[in-house]
Parts: C-alpha cells; sequence; structure tokens
C-alpha cells in the first residue's frame, strides 16, 4: 500500500515532467492523467484517515463520559 507521501512525491514528479518543453501534446495529456489519479488517490486516503480520527475521537469521547459517570 502506498503512502500518502508517496503520492504527492509521484505528483510532483509527474509535474516536472508537464513543464518540460519537449513533450508532444499525447504524452502532456498522459502525464496530467496519472497526476490527477495520483493527486485523487492522495485525496481519497486523507479522506480515509480523518475518518478513522474521528470514530477515534468519538471513541475517546464515548470512553471518557462513561467514566465520568461512573
Amino acid at each position: 500500500m502506498e503512502h500518502f507521501e508517496d503520492k504527492i512525491k509521484k505528483t510532483k514528479e509527474i509535474l516536472q515532467k508537464l513543464n518540460a518543453q519537449d513533450l508532444s501534446l499525447k504524452e502532456s495529456l498522459e502525464f496530467y492523467k496519472q497526476g490527477m489519479q495520483e493527486l485523487k488517490n492522495a485525496q481519497d486516503l486523507l479522506e480515509k484517515a480523518k475518518l478513522e480520527y474521528e470514530e477515534i475521537k468519538a471513541s475517546d469521547n464515548s470512553s471518557s463520559q462513561a467514566e465520568a459517570e461512573s
């Protein structure tokens, strides 16, 4: 499984390739598609992490409330 940081690194590498002057239109479009997919995957990883954090936070709050009521 790739990590968020790996996705961002790949996206930066693709951006560098897109900045090259000698790319054909076809190559540019392919790199663009790859870059957009990497960004989408990175965003999906962030969303998953956010949901996990919120679940942990909710679980911690439930535990704290149960202990306070005891």
